[in-house]
């Protein structure tokens, strides 16, 4: 059942790419596999499936300790300062950073491992209370700011979208988005690349590639609905 959810969200990303006159390739299919067992994951990897989203370090760590090392974890959660570490070696990718102080602890421990680590700035698109990120209107700061460490790599933006029943609703989100990506990219600031643009998830990430998301994260739409025992 997973490796066939996982087939049909990739024929759903194949439609809106050709809704929208992209080319597939162009598109990341992140499998959000938080809270799920090891089992699930190993279910899709006979499917090509190497693109895995975590929300929590420890988990991340665990499975990515766990599983084979070809595979790509990406911390798509809030991250806190003091879990840097669980991740800094682990993750391909961390999509979360919204602030200088999580940048400054990641930049510390790379420097640590010697390594550079590839980064996205989280922008709360639709100015929720409850979620983090930066305001769109600071954005451009934050990536100048951040872009001084040497051992980070701003690597482009992400959202967390609001829940909505309709996923119209958010095609403004993403457009507004994508407008902030394109504005960013523009002024070509030293040490970012501003070539990832990961919004949409399982409820509205068809709508999201077709106004330029280059990576969805799908976990419902795969995986089901989450154990919350396992939490």
């Amino acid at each position: 059942m997973v490796a066939e959810n996982y087939r049909a969200v990739r024929e759903k990303i194949r439609q809106a790419c050709a809704r929208a006159g992209r080319d597939p390739s162009e598109v990341t299919l992140i499998a959000v596999s938080k809270t799920k067992p090891l089992s699930m994951i190993e279910e899709l990897l006979p499917e090509g499936a190497v693109d895995f989203g975590e929300n929590r370090p420890q988990e991340l760590k665990e499975k990515y300790d766990a599983l084979p090392k070809d595979l790509r974890f990406h911390m798509i959660g809030h991250l806190q300062r003091n879990k840097v570490k669980y991740v800094i070696t682990r993750a391909c990718l961390i999509h979360s950073v919204d602030s200088v102080r999580l940048a400054q602890a990641i930049q510390e421990e790379a420097e640590k491992h010697g390594v550079v680590m590839p980064v996205l700035v989280e922008v709360n698109v639709a100015g929720e209370e409850s979620k983090f990120g930066v305001r769109p209107e600071d954005t451009a700061d934050l990536i100048a700011q951040i872009a001084k460490y040497p051992n980070l790599r701003v690597q482009g933006l992400m959202t967390i979208a609001p829940f909505v029943e309709d996923p119209e609703e958010n095609r403004v989100h993403f457009r507004n988005l994508y407008k902030l990506f394109i504005d960013i990219k523009a002024r070509n600031i030293d040490n970012v690349c501003m070539c990832i643009l990961s919004m949409g998830m399982t409820n509205d990430y068809e709508v999201a590639v077709e106004e330029g998301a280059t990576m969805v994260r799908v976990g419902t739409g795969i995986f089901g609905e989450r154990d919350h025992q396992t939490v």
